[in-house]
């Protein structure tokens, strides 16, 4: 008989690479949150850069700016619906909602 096939063993082999499996996605998953954490909302809109994607910007003043998130500068958010280019200051920016 082949001590490494031994019943023992094999249950024990599987059990340690079951908590070996739960510790990766538990840190994993600590790993994530913690990046979410540290983004910032330029990050955020960097990031709908990259996708092109459609964003509704709610100011400061109360006013709703929507379109494709064009450019993104160092204070500043460029959001262009059809012909119109919106230069949004990030400073002034309280809600992004990307669809």
């Amino acid at each position: 008989m082949d001590p490494m096939g031994h019943p023992d063993l094999v249950r024990l082999g599987r059990s340690l690479r079951n908590r070996l499996d739960d510790t990766l996605d538990a840190e994993q998953t600590a790993a994530r949150a913690a990046a979410r954490r540290r983004r910032t909302l330029r990050d955020r809109l960097l990031d709908s850069e990259d996708r092109t994607e459609n964003v509704v910007i709610t100011t400061a003043d109360g006013h709703l700016h929507r379109g494709i998130v064009d450019a993104v500068g160092v204070d500043h958010v460029v959001v262009v619906d059809g012909d119109i280019e919106r230069f949004i200051s990030i400073a002034h920016i309280v809600t992004v909602e990307a669809r």
